[in-house]
């Protein structure tokens, strides 16, 4: 039990420090941000960080409109940091924030299916934020990267050859029907 404790506290200095270094990048879109503050509240910016990341989890269990909330966390920085990802010269970049928004799709349309979930499970919005924070950690293993290559893509190569076979079928019906109109 004392090593998984031990774990448990590396895993989070790691993190702590992946944040700390992240935040005090200046390459980063919130550095001015967090510099203005910082100097007009005398607060650091990692303690800035983590009182509004607070905030953000009591919103998210008590707040009216939650849902925007954790829409907004899921959609508004990977949508930024994917168009620098593009405009990048890298292909790296591209792959992982690709791989990102096929794992936010299908959660999406899993989610839109058991719509009623949303209802059931408590705090569901604070868990999806989670999630989707997860999913877009910036690391080489962040949830995105796991649920590709563990479901995803071996799903995804084993019929990918038959749901091309249907798209091209259908496509030539359209196209068909859309001649003799």
């Amino acid at each position: 039990m004392a090593a998984q404790y031990t774990q448990l506290q590396q895993w989070f200095g790691q993190y702590k420090q992946t944040i700390t270094r992240s935040l005090h990048d200046t390459n980063k879109p919130w550095a001015k941000v967090l510099d203005i503050v910082e100097e007009r509240t005398s607060v650091d910016r990692v303690n800035i960080f983590f009182g509004a990341a607070a905030f953000c989890v009591l919103y998210l269990i008590f707040g009216y409109g939650a849902q925007l909330l954790c829409n907004i966390i899921g959609v508004l920085y990977p949508a930024y940091i994917s168009i620098h990802a593009i405009e990048s010269s890298t292909k790296q970049d591209d792959t992982k924030w690709l791989i990102y928004w096929v794992t936010f799709g299908i959660f999406t349309v899993i989610e839109f299916f058991s719509g009623v979930l949303t209802h059931i499970i408590p705090f569901y919005w604070l868990l999806k934020c989670a999630f989707l924070i997860w999913c877009m950690l910036p690391t080489e293993q962040n949830g995105s990267t796991i649920i590709y290559h563990k479901l995803v893509r071996p799903y995804f190569l084993k019929h990918h050859q038959s749901v091309d076979k249907l798209i091209d079928d259908g496509m030539k019906k359209a196209t068909n029907v859309l001649k003799h109109d």
